[in-house]
């Protein structure tokens, strides 16, 4: 089946450059050239990833990315000139999937697309739903493993996609001491090339979310030129 990709980019040539490579590629392209138009598309059908520009006319990349995140686990990858570590935590804080600085190569874009549906079917496929509960508790944590929904005391907790993910690793590995590639190659289902940004603006956020003090963290520990593992109470 032919993946559907909505392309949100309201500079012309980069949009119709994408677009053009993209299709070639075998994928179906939606276009849409503001987030309004790009929100009206999504909420009128599927698609199997989102490539987003952040500064967008009406409705702003961030703000899409917001309101698609609340209500989808689409894959979501950023493509922005605004390339500073505030801008990618954001971006990624918000629950983006990848992020792409401007200007790209095509073919790494479209490595990054297919690796981004690669894994959002794979989790679809071993992910499917069950009869009965299987709940995580880690003291006040706990996880529920067949709908991957958190709460901390009895109150839920919103994660993102890959937080989840993240989570779910550490949960279901008490023990186990995790490297970065380790991590990356569990959660992200991909080779990993020393880039640490992405798995430290997950696991902040992640520990922002969880943690009662996430300068001084219980649930997940950062070993210092290790890894990382889940805390002992």
């Amino acid at each position: 089946m032919t993946a559907s990709i909505l392309l949100v980019e309201d500079d012309l040539s980069i949009g119709e450059m994408v677009e053009n490579y993209l299709s070639g590629e075998g994928f179906e392209i939606c276009r849409a050239k503001d987030g309004e138009e790009a929100l009206h598309l999504f909420n009128s059908r599927s698609f199997d990833l989102v490539l987003l520009d952040l500064m967008l006319p009406k409705l702003g990349g961030m703000d899409f990315l917001r309101i698609v995140r609340e209500r989808s686990h689409v894959p979501i990858l950023i493509l922005s000139a605004k390339d500073g570590e505030a801008d990618k935590a954001l971006g990624l804080g918000f629950g983006a999937d990848d992020y792409i600085a401007k200007p790209f190569s095509m073919i790494e874009l479209t490595a990054r697309v297919k690796a981004a549906i690669r894994r959002a079917t794979f989790y679809a496929d071993v992910n499917p739903p069950a009869q009965d509960s299987r709940i995580v508790k880690v003291h006040e944590l706990s996880m529920d493993l067949d709908n991957l929904t958190v709460s901390k005391n009895g109150r839920e907790i919103k994660l993102t996609a890959k937080e989840l993910e993240l989570l779910k690793l550490f949960l279901t590995h008490p023990k186990k001491v995790f490297t970065k590639q380790q991590i990356y190659s569990s959660v992200w289902k991909d080779e990993y090339y020393g880039d640490e940004n992405v798995i430290n603006v997950h696991m902040s956020r992640l520990r922002e979310k969880i943690e009662d003090e996430p300068s001084v963290p219980q649930y997940i520990k950062t070993l210092w030129g290790i890894g990382y593992r889940l805390g002992e109470f």
